[in-house]
């Protein structure tokens, strides 16, 4: 089996980028299933039901989320009827959707588990004890397992996929919006990179209008942060799994700017 994820989709230009690359990604890569982060990709702050229409349309196959879940407020009403989508599964209990899934395609079946770090995030439930209940539910399905772990620090991450190795296939990092360089398929077989970056304006700061994030760290004072619209990159991640034994066989990162994409066309 194989998978491609695409890290946060950051606003109009992360998903234009995506509309624009998936499918020669599709073509050079021939996944099985393909996965998105979308927590950012309305505007920067969440996911609306169009949008998320959108992704399915142009042939994404599930959705993971993050801390901004809830910033657009109708996904309230949406989100229990759209299995495709998981939000963190460590949220509280009485949350709307699931934090886990399984999803079928092209013969294959995957399940794809969302967990939300602690450390500099609002106190949830215990990251490592969630992915354990999770992982052990997806096990009466598949073996192959990926899992998005949206967290803050490195140290956090990294903890969690030696955490997971063996137990999961693939442990990837998303929050941070910069691609890491420690992309590896870990002893027991798990794949694990620490972040997979963004699909966004590289023109700005993780995405966002850099004199707006500028003016907030030289006066200290509440700035509202905008999507920058400038030029953008894409990163992602693909993985191999072995459908048996659940294990990665190869990981490999994506990192595309739109100046390389065009000349490439």
């Amino acid at each position: 089996m194989r998978v491609l994820f695409l890290g946060d989709i950051c606003g109009s230009v992360g998903r234009q980028a995506v509309k624009q690359v998936l499918p020669s990604l599709r073509d050079k890569y021939q996944p099985h299933i393909i996965i998105v982060n979308g927590e950012n990709s309305a505007s920067g702050r969440g996911i609306t039901r169009n949008i998320a229409n959108e992704f399915f349309e142009w042939g994404i196959h599930g959705i993971t989320m993050g801390n901004h879940t809830w910033d657009n407020k109708n996904i309230f009403e949406w989100i229990d009827d759209e299995p495709r989508i998981v939000r963190p599964a460590n949220f509280s209990e009485v949350a709307p959707g699931n934090g886990m899934t399984i999803i079928k395609a092209n013969g294959k079946k995957l399940a794809i588990i969302n967990i939300q770090g602690r450390t500099f995030l609002p106190p949830i439930d215990c990251p490592f004890k969630t992915a354990d209940s999770c992982i052990d539910q997806a096990k009466k399905t598949t073996n192959a397992i990926f899992v998005d772990f949206h967290a803050e620090v490195t140290s956090e991450k990294i903890a969690m996929g030696w955490y997971l190795d063996g137990k999961a296939s693939c442990v990837v990092g998303t929050h941070t919006h910069v691609q890491t360089n420690d992309d590896v398929i870990l002893p027991n077989g798990t794949a694990f990179i620490t972040d997979v970056g963004m699909c966004g304006s590289m023109e700005g700061v993780l995405g966002m209008r850099k004199d707006e994030v500028l003016h907030r760290f030289l006066t200290q004072m509440p700035t509202r942060f905008e999507v920058d619209e400038g030029k953008w990159h894409l990163h992602g991640v693909v993985v191999d799994i072995d459908e048996q034994s659940g294990k990665a066989t190869k990981f490999e990162k994506i990192r595309l700017t739109e100046e390389k994409w065009i000349f490439m066309q």
